[in-house]
C-alpha cells in the first residue's frame, strides 16, 4: 500500500513536470515568433530606407499574427489629420468601409484623441464608446475590441497601430508591450525616410557645389599660373561661367582710360567680335551692358525681344541670342566692368547661376587689379633701385653721424663731401650763421686754397649777389646755371679762384628759419636734376637735425647740473616743510631744521638765526662748528645782519677782514674772535618790514653763488612762515574764542526774535477776539442808551403822580442813580467799541467799495508809498525802481485798498529779496525792482520783478500757503502771499503767478478783470 502511494506521487510529479516543460515551450515559442517578427520587419526597414509603405504594410501583418487580432491598421496623423497607411484586409466591402472613413481629423475618433497622450489605450468594448464613427467601422468590420500604441518621434505622436479582436475584452501585458515595440519600429522607418530624403537633397547640393567649386579651383589654378597675363585669366573665367551657366555666348567688358575695352569673348564669331567693339564710349540702359554698369547689380532678361528697354537690333539679328545675364565688375562700390552671358533659347538665367557668375566677377576684378597693382610695382622697383642707391650713401653718412654724434665738425665735413660725390658735384661747402649776424664758411670739400683764403675773410648776408644770400631770401633750393651769365652774381674772385659754373644752394631751416646753407659747384654748365636737389635737400635736414643734437646736448648737460643741484635744494625745502606742517604752533623744531639745512645746502661752515627783539638782535637757532662768543648784540648798521635788517636785502662780504670789512666793527670782532672770513646776511621779511635775518659764515675767504643767495632768500621765507603760522594759530584760537561769544549772543537774538514772532501772531488773534468782540459790544451799547432814554420817560411819569415826598425823594435819587449808572455803561461801551475799531483799523484797513480805478495810478502810489516806507524804517536804504507802465492799461473794477495792499505786499518783499541779495554780494550789485503794467483784450497785467535771491522750486509750489514763510522769525507771519492770493483770486477773481530763477530774479505776475459778472457789494475780505 504504502509503495503504490510513491508511485502515484512520482507520476503526479512527472505530470507537473511535463505541463512546465509545455508551458515554457510555447512561451519559448512566441518570444521566438515576436524576434523573427521583429527582425523581419527590420530587414524591410534596410531594405527600403526611403519607403515606409513595405515597412507599414510587414508591422500590420505582424502585430495581426503575432497578438491573435482579428485585423490591424497603420495610421499616419499629418497636421493633426489622420491617413490611412496600411491595414490587413477582412472583406471587400468592410475594408472599403475602412478606407472611406480617412483621412480624418484626429478629434473625432475618440481611441485616437486618447491615444494622442503617448501610451497605449485599451478600448474593452467599442459598443461602450460615444463615438458614433467608429462604431460604424467596428460593426462593418465584425471587431469588439481594440488595441491603439501610439507612434511617438520627439514626444510628438505622429501616428498608431491598431490592433482589434471579435470578441470584447482586454488584451494581456505582453501583447501591449508587443504592439508597442512594432510602433516604436514604425517611428524608426519615418525618421529614417525623412533622413535619406533630406541627405539626397543635401547631396545633389554638394555635388552641384562641387562642380562650381571645382571650375572654380580650375579658374584659381590658372590666374596662379598666369597672374600677370590678363587675357588668359579673363579667357579662363568666361570659359568656366558659360560653361557652368548654360550660356552659349559671353563677353568681358571693363573701362580702361575712359573707354570699355572688350577684354575676353567666348564661343563668338569674328564678326561679333567685331560687332561688340562698336560699343566702347557709353553705357545707357538700351543694352544689357549699360544697363548693368548704371544699376551696379545684376540684370537678367529671359527674352530680350520682350524687354521693352532693349534696343540693340542689330546685335540681336547678327548673333540670335535671346536670353541674357549681365554681372558687374565692382570696385571700391563703383562698377567698371561687365560680364555678359547670352543663350540663344529662351529663359531666365537661375539664382545660383548669377552668384557663381558675380564669383568669376569678384576674381576677374582680382586678376584686373592684380596686373594694375604688378606694372605699378614694377615703375616703382625701377624707382626705388635708384632711390636705394641714394639711401646707401645716406646710410653711410648716418653711420658717421652716429659714431661721431657730439663731434659736429666731422659731422659736417662728411655731409659736404657726401653731398657732392652723390650730386657728381666737383666742389661743396657749408655755411653757418656766426655771433655777427653774417654767415661764413665751415666746411670745404675740393676748392682751391685760394678760394679758402677769400672765403675765410668774407662774411655773407640775405642778397642778390652771392648764392648763399638767395638761398637766405628765398628760404628753398636755388640754382644758378651759369654764374658767369647771371647779371646779379658779384662774388668774380671767388668764382675766379675756383672756377665754378654752376651753382645749387639748400637751406639749413630749423623752425622755418635758415641757419645755413649747403652748396654744391660744378665746373662744367650743367644745372642739377630735382632728385639730387632733394637728395641734398636731406642731407642738409641731415646737417640741421646734427647741430640740433650737438646743442641740445650741451642744453641738457648744463640742465641736468642745474636740476640736480636744484633737485638737492627742493629735497632741503621739503624737509623745512615738512617740519613746519608737524611743528605749527611751535617754531624752534622749524628754525633749527633751517639753520642746519642752510648750513649744508650752501657749503657754510655755520648758520646763524637772528629775530629783532627792541633794539637787539638775538640769536635763535645756531649749527656749526664756529662758535658764537655772543648770543645778543645791538641792532644797528654795524654788523652785517644789522645792515641786513636796515637795507632789506642781502648783504654779501667777501672777506670780513679786507678793507669792505671796516664797516662791520662787531664783525671783524666776531671774526678776530671765531675765525670766519666770508659772511651772507639774508633779511627775514614780513609784509614788508624786517623781523631778523639768517647769516651764514665761510672760515675761509670764499663767495658764495647767485643761486646760493637765493636758496638762503627761501629759507628765509620759510622762517617767516614758521613764525608767522604761530602768530597766525594764536589769532586763530582768540578768534575762535569771540566767534563762541558771538554764537551765544546770536541765539539769545534768536531767542527774542522767536518770541517777537509770537507776539505778532498773538496780533493775528487779538484781531480775531475784536471780531467777536464787536457784536456783543453793539448790543450793549444800543441798550444802554435806550435804557437812559425810558428812563428819562419814567421819571416824567412819575413826576405826575401822587407821592409823598419821602417817596417821590427816594424814586428821584434811584432815578438819578441809574441814569448816572446807564451814563458810565454807555460812556465806557463806546470806549471799547473805539478799542475795537482801533485794533480791526491795526489788523487790517477797511477795503471802502468796488469802483474803476486807475492801474498805473495805483501802481505808481504803491511804489512810492513802499519806497518811503522803506527808506523811513531802514536808513541808508536805496534801490532802483523801473517803471514800464502801458498808457493803455486803463481802468478796472477793483477795490483800491485792497489792491493797493497787495501791490505794498508785493513791493516790500522784493525789497528785502533785493536787498538780502545784496548783502552777499556787497556793494557791486545794485538791488532794482521794476513794475510793469500791460492793457489785454478784457483783463490787464501788473508785473512786478525784482533781481533779488529768487525762489527755490521746491519752495515755489507752496508760496501761497497760509502761515508759510521763507523768512527768518520775526521778520514774516506767512500770510502776506495768502492774502494777496484771496484778495486777486477770490474777491476780484483774477490769477496770481510767480516765475523766478533762484540767484537772479522773481516776478509776479496779477491779471485782472476790467469788469465782473456780478458785482459784489460786501466789500473786504474775511
Amino acid at each position: 500500500m504504502m509503495s503504490s502511494c510513491f508511485g502515484l506521487q512520482s507520476f503526479a510529479d512527472q505530470a507537473a513536470i511535463a505541463l512546465e516543460n509545455a508551458r515554457l515551450f510555447n512561451e519559448t515559442r512566441e518570444t521566438l515568433e515576436r524576434q523573427t517578427a521583429t527582425a523581419d520587419i527590420l530587414k524591410v526597414i534596410a531594405s527600403s530606407p526611403s519607403d515606409v509603405q513595405p515597412v507599414f504594410d510587414a508591422i500590420a501583418s505582424s502585430a495581426k499574427r503575432l497578438i491573435g487580432g482579428f485585423s490591424t491598421a497603420v495610421f499616419r496623423f499629418v497636421d493633426d489629420i489622420a491617413h490611412l497607411a496600411a491595414f490587413t484586409p477582412t472583406s471587400p466591402a468592410a475594408d472599403e468601409v475602412l478606407r472611406a472613413g480617412f483621412p480624418t481629423p484626429v478629434a473625432r475618433f475618440e481611441p485616437f484623441r486618447l491615444a494622442q497622450a503617448g501610451t497605449p489605450v485599451q478600448i474593452g468594448d467599442i459598443e461602450a464608446l460615444p463615438d458614433s464613427q467608429i462604431k460604424q467601422i467596428a460593426r462593418a468590420r465584425g471587431f469588439h475590441s481594440m488595441l491603439l500604441a501610439p507612434l511617438m518621434s520627439n514626444r510628438v505622436p505622429i501616428g498608431l497601430i491598431s490592433v482589434t479582436r471579435l470578441e470584447a475584452g482586454s488584451f494581456v501585458d505582453h501583447h501591449v508591450q508587443l504592439l508597442q515595440t512594432f510602433a516604436d519600429q514604425a517611428v524608426i522607418a519615418i525618421e529614417n525616410a525623412r533622413l535619406f530624403e533630406q541627405v539626397r537633397a543635401r547631396t545633389h547640393e554638394l555635388s552641384e557645389a562641387l562642380q562650381r567649386q571645382t571650375a572654380t579651383a580650375d579658374v584659381l589654378k590658372v590666374i596662379s599660373r598666369s597672374a600677370f597675363d590678363l587675357r588668359t585669366v579673363l579667357d579662363a573665367l568666361l570659359s568656366s561661367a558659360c560653361r557652368l551657366c548654360d550660356a552659349d555666348i559671353g563677353t568681358i567688358r571693363y573701362e580702361d582710360e575712359g573707354n570699355y575695352r572688350l577684354a575676353a569673348t567666348y564661343g563668338c564669331k569674328p564678326e561679333w567680335v567685331d560687332h561688340f567693339q562698336t560699343y566702347t564710349t557709353r553705357a545707357d540702359r538700351s543694352s544689357i551692358f549699360g544697363r548693368t554698369i548704371l544699376d551696379g547689380r545684376p540684370v537678367r532678361v529671359p527674352d530680350v525681344l520682350a524687354d521693352p528697354h532693349f534696343n540693340r537690333p542689330r546685335a540681336q539679328e547678327l548673333i540670335g541670342f535671346r536670353a541674357a545675364l549681365g554681372v558687374p565688375l565692382v570696385r571700391e562700390g563703383h562698377a567698371f566692368g561687365v560680364i555678359n552671358l547670352f543663350r540663344f533659347a529662351v529663359g531666365s538665367f537661375e539664382d545660383k547661376q548669377i552668384e557663381l557668375v558675380a564669383t568669376f566677377a569678384d576674381q576677374a576684378v582680382i586678376a584686373i587689379e592684380n596686373v594694375k597693382l604688378f606694372e605699378q610695382v614694377q615703375a616703382k622697383t625701377r624707382s626705388l633701385t635708384e632711390a636705394l642707391k641714394q639711401q646707401t650713401a645716406t646710410a653711410d653718412v648716418l653711420k658717421v653721424i652716429s659714431r661721431s654724434a657730439f663731434d659736429l665738425q666731422t659731422v659736417l665735413d662728411t655731409l659736404t663731401e657726401s653731398a657732392a660725390q652723390l650730386c657728381n658735384a666737383d666742389m661743396a661747402a657749408m655755411t653757418r650763421q656766426d655771433e655777427t649776424g653774417g654767415y661764413h664758411h665751415v666746411t670745404n670739400y675740393k676748392f682751391s686754397i685760394d678760394w679758402v683764403k677769400i672765403a675765410d675773410a668774407v662774411r655773407l648776408h640775405p642778397g642778390r649777389g652771392s648764392l648763399v644770400g638767395r638761398v637766405l631770401l628765398a628760404r628753398k633750393a636755388v640754382q644758378i646755371a651759369d654764374v658767369l651769365a647771371d647779371p646779379d652774381y658779384s662774388y668774380p674772385d671767388m668764382q675766379q679762384a675756383a672756377g665754378y659754373r654752376a651753382l645749387l644752394g639748400v637751406p639749413l631751416l630749423r623752425s622755418g628759419e635758415p641757419i645755413g646753407v649747403l652748396f654744391l659747384a660744378r665746373k662744367v654748365v650743367e644745372p642739377f636734376t630735382d632728385k639730387q636737389v632733394e637728395l641734398v635737400s636731406t642731407f642738409a635736414d641731415q646737417a640741421v637735425i646734427a647741430i640740433e643734437n650737438v646743442r641740445l646736448f650741451e642744453e641738457v648737460q648744463s640742465k641736468t647740473r642745474d636740476l640736480s643741484e636744484a633737485l638737492t635744494y627742493q629735497t632741503g625745502s621739503a624737509n623745512i616743510l615738512k617740519v613746519i606742517a608737524s611743528s605749527p604752533t611751535d617754531v624752534e623744531p622749524v628754525l633749527r631744521t633751517i639753520v642746519e639745512s642752510a648750513c649744508e645746502l650752501c657749503e657754510a661752515y655755520d648758520s646763524v638765526l637772528v629775530l629783532k627783539e627792541g633794539g637787539d638782535l638775538v640769536v635763535r637757532a645756531h649749527h656749526g662748528p664756529i662758535g658764537m662768543g655772543t648770543q645778543t648784540w645791538i641792532d644797528d648798521r654795524t654788523s652785517v645782519s644789522g645792515l641786513a635788517i636796515a637795507e632789506r636785502v642781502p648783504i654779501h662780504l667777501h672777506d670780513v677782514l679786507s678793507d669792505e670789512g671796516s664797516n662791520f666793527p662787531i664783525a671783524q670782532a666776531m671774526s678776530r674772535r671765531d675765525g670766519c672770513r666770508t659772511i651772507l646776511a639774508v633779511p627775514m621779511l614780513s609784509e614788508g618790514e624786517s623781523i631778523g635775518a639768517i647769516v651764514l659764515r665761510r672760515a675761509e675767504v670764499q663767495s658764495f653763488s647767485d643761486k646760493q643767495v637765493t636758496l638762503l632768500q627761501t629759507f628765509a621765507d620759510q622762517a617767516v612762515i614758521a613764525l608767522g603760522n604761530v602768530r597766525l594759530f594764536e589769532e586763530v584760537q582768540a578768534r575762535t574764542r569771540e566767534l563762541a561769544k558771538s554764537l551765544d549772543e546770536l541765539r539769545a537774538a534768536q531767542d527774542r526774535l522767536v518770541q517777537t514772532e509770537k507776539l505778532a501772531s498773538l496780533g493775528q488773534l487779538t484781531a480775531g477776539i475784536a471780531h467777536e468782540i464787536k457784536n456783543p459790544l453793539n448790543f450793549v451799547n444800543n441798550f444802554s442808551a435806550l435804557s437812559a432814554e425810558l428812563i428819562g420817560e419814567l421819571t416824567e411819569l412819575l413826576g405826575n403822580a401822587e407821592l409823598d415826598d419821602r417817596i417821590r425823594t427816594d424814586v428821584d435819587e434811584l432815578a438819578q442813580m441809574l441814569k448816572g449808572n446807564l451814563d458810565k455803561v454807555v460812556q465806557h461801551g463806546k470806549r471799547a467799541d473805539s478799542i475795537v475799531k482801533n485794533m480791526l483799523l491795526h489788523s487790517r484797513e477797511g477795503t471802502g467799495d468796488r469802483r474803476p480805478t486807475d492801474i498805473n495810478a495805483i501802481v505808481e502810489e504803491s511804489l512810492n508809498l513802499a519806497y518811503h516806507g522803506a527808506r523811513a524804517e531802514k536808513s541808508g536804504f536805496n534801490l532802483t525802481l523801473k517803471r514800464d507802465l502801458d498808457p493803455h492799461a486803463g481802468t478796472a473794477e477793483v477795490y483800491p485798498q485792497e489792491i493797493t495792499r497787495v501791490l505794498l505786499n508785493l513791493i516790500s518783499n522784493g525789497f528785502y529779496a533785493a536787498y538780502k541779495r545784496k548783502e552777499a554780494h556787497g556793494d557791486a550789485f545794485e538791488p532794482t525792482l521794476s513794475a510793469t503794467t500791460r492793457a489785454l483784450a478784457n483783463e490787464v497785467e501788473i508785473r512786478i520783478r525784482d533781481n533779488g535771491v529768487g525762489i527755490p522750486e521746491e519752495v515755489k509750489a507752496k508760496i501761497f500757503n497760509p502761515f508759510f514763510t521763507t523768512k527768518p522769525a520775526g521778520e514774516g507771519t506767512g500770510l502776506g502771499l495768502s492774502m494777496s492770493h484771496d484778495i486777486v483770486v477770490k474777491q476780484h477773481g483774477g490769477r496770481i503767478t510767480v516765475e523766478t530763477e533762484p540767484g537772479a530774479f522773481t516776478e509776479f505776475i496779477i491779471t485782472l478783470p476790467r469788469m465782473v459778472a456780478v458785482q459784489d457789494n460786501t466789500g473786504g475780505t474775511s
